[in-house]
């Protein structure tokens, strides 16, 4: 059986993260495989261990530390997520976007996601920084919709519109700062699937045509939540391996951990820009 979560037990993490902060933050952040160290440049942080959090999932992935650092970056007030929850944890598609429906309790405007995903795009290459200009819910296509279930009506409408999942601003603004610091930005779809396998040549051969220049296991289901709930987002892709249309190559995970070492500076350098522009 699906497990559906509450407000209650929603409003019961966030109760349990007021009570330790004093500010209010902005901006939620979601930081991707190996994309956690942005979270120690949090000044006056204030760092929570999942694990200390009512009814919050505990992130099982090598690469994902599991706590919240709350605090100021660039001058704004962030709730960054270091290490995300994913659908083939076990979780159901509720308890993975709980932390996404405890942001819009605390009252953030916003939410910057980052993932690693593999390339699609063949003139993609590892170390690329892609912009999310729009995604393919593959999973939610195939029943895994995170608003599936009792719709918690407190937080947003049965029907939120996805014409705009990624805002128009904030992408602009990314475009900004990655002209003025000189940062490479690419732009394109992000596909997600429920994983935790790699995508076969077959698979990958469907996406392209599909539309899709990135492939990952993650992301979407949040960003559906944040917008069900009037919460600005922009999204950024580490393109951590190139696309193996023809079964010559093999993926793993520590090739993709290994990607965020090289692609994280440069994530990094855009969201302090993106931050100091709001």
């Amino acid at each position: 059986m699906t497990t559906f979560v509450t407000l209650e037990q929603i409003d019961q993490a966030a109760d349990a993260i007021r009570e330790r902060i004093s500010t209010r933050p902005r901006v939620g952040m979601i930081l991707g495989s190996g994309l956690n160290s942005l979270a120690d440049s949090v000044q006056q942080a204030v760092t929570i261990p999942y694990r200390e959090l009512p009814n919050w999932p505990i992130s099982t992935v090598h690469g994902h530390t599991g706590q919240l650092v709350i605090g100021e970056l660039e001058g704004q007030s962030v709730f960054v997520m270091q290490g995300r929850i994913h659908f083939y944890e076990g979780y159901s598609m509720s308890q993975i976007t709980l932390p996404v429906r405890v942001m819009l309790r605390l009252g953030l405007e916003m939410m910057f996601v980052t993932n690693a995903a593999g390339g699609v795009n063949p003139d993609f290459v590892p170390g690329d920084m892609m912009l999310i200009t729009d995604n393919l819910n593959l999973i939610g296509m195939m029943g895994a919709n995170p608003l599936m279930g009792p719709n918690i009506d407190e937080l947003g409408p049965r029907f939120p519109d996805m014409s705009q999942a990624y805002d128009r601003e904030l992408m602009a603004l990314a475009r900004q700062v990655a002209s003025s610091e000189d940062l490479p930005l690419r732009e394109g779809v992000y596909c997600a699937l429920s994983g935790p396998s790699f995508e076969g040549p077959a698979d990958l051969r469907f996406l392209r045509m599909a539309g899709a220049d990135a492939v990952g296991m993650s992301t979407v289901p949040e960003v559906i939540v944040a917008r069900h709930g009037g919460m600005r987002v922009l999204g950024l892709s580490g393109i951590s391996n190139k696309a193996n249309l023809d079964g010559s190559t093999i993926t793993t995970h520590e090739e993709v951990i290994e990607a965020g070492t090289i692609i994280t500076p440069k994530v990094e350098k855009l969201i302090r820009g993106v931050l100091r522009s709001l």
